[in-house]
């Protein structure tokens, strides 16, 4: 089947499933919906204001949405993925394939294909190799397992940039994370380092170092882009770093770095949640071009609690 004639079912309506569904519809590809923040009363409005926008048909359940499409994409947060799985696998049609986009570790992805593949579905997984936004459908992904190489040329004729990563499960998921434990620690610890550096006014002193150090890194634009992805999307990148913890333990170390990368991200998320960079969802939260104007209020109230 021409995947272009595809019914084509997104599992998770936020960010990436978003930037998904209007790249497919864009061409004219017929694409269905759910995500569990659908059924609440302070998330759905938005949601369904952007699928009304740009004719993707919201299903109300996992199942009612495996049961009309021909190809799944799960993009949920990590933790998720084994769920999402045991959800849709009852209503599979034959033969359809379920792409894991989720980053969870390859331990996890092991077990939602297992239970896809019971179904009758063919799982494969999928790795995305940097930040969705900027390449948008075309951002680098990583196939894994069985059925990749037969997946491959039908979702890159939809406009995806994926290659084989293996025939094996685990792979691609483990390429993942692995460097995640480098561009999420990296993050964690520019936010830690800055802030604290901006409490003793040495700030412009550890950039002058830093780009001694590394001259091929804007530290100041750098700095700016990690703050704002993480106090935007903190919540899902603790959980992703979860998995990476787990990837690390299933290797046999101790994720001691990993561990505190999610312990951060977390904290971040939860004071976002509690309103401290601004409302989620306006135009100033998260969005300083300066990465000092976030430091500042995270000393602030760090100073509160004194």
């Amino acid at each position: 089947m021409d995947p272009k004639h595809w019914q084509i079912g997104l599992v998770g309506y936020g960010e990436v499933g978003r930037i998904l569904a209007e790249d497919l519809r864009a061409q004219g590809i017929a694409v269905g919906a759910y995500d569990l923040k659908l059924d609440g009363e302070t998330t759905a409005a938005a949601m369904r204001a952007h699928a009304e926008q740009h004719g993707v048909v919201l299903a109300a359940t996992h199942s009612q949405l495996a049961a009309r499409s021909d190809f799944i994409i799960s993009a949920v947060t990590a933790s998720q993925a084994v769920t999402v799985a045991e959800a849709c696998a009852p209503a599979l049609r034959g033969g359809a394939f379920f792409l894991d986009f989720n980053s969870a570790s390859p331990g996890a992805k092991l077990r939602a294909a297992q239970i896809v593949n019971a179904a009758g579905g063919r799982y494969v997984e999928g790795a995305v190799m940097t930040s969705v936004p900027p390449y948008r459908i075309k951002v680098p992904l990583l196939l894994g397992g069985p059925d990749a190489a037969v997946l491959q040329p039908l979702v890159n004729a939809l406009g995806f940039a994926a290659k084989v990563a293996s025939d094996q499960l685990g792979v691609a998921s483990a390429t993942k994370m692995c460097r995640s434990v480098m561009i999420k620690g990296l993050e964690a610890m520019v936010i830690e380092s800055f802030t604290t550096a901006r409490h003793y006014g040495v700030e412009d002193a550890v950039i002058a170092s830093l780009y001694e150090t590394f001259p091929g890194i804007d530290w100041e634009k750098q700095a700016a882009y990690f703050f704002q992805r993480v106090i935007e999307h903190g919540r899902r990148r603790s959980e992703e770093v979860r998995e990476v913890a787990q990837t690390v333990r299933e290797a046999g170390l101790e994720p001691w770095s990993a561990a505190g990368t999610a312990e951060r991200q977390a904290w971040v998320a939860d004071l976002g949640d509690a309103g401290l960079f601004g409302a989620r969802g306006t135009q100033d939260f998260a969005r300083s071009p300066d990465w000092r104007t976030e430091a500042d209020r995270l000393l602030a109230h760090l100073k509160t609690k004194d």
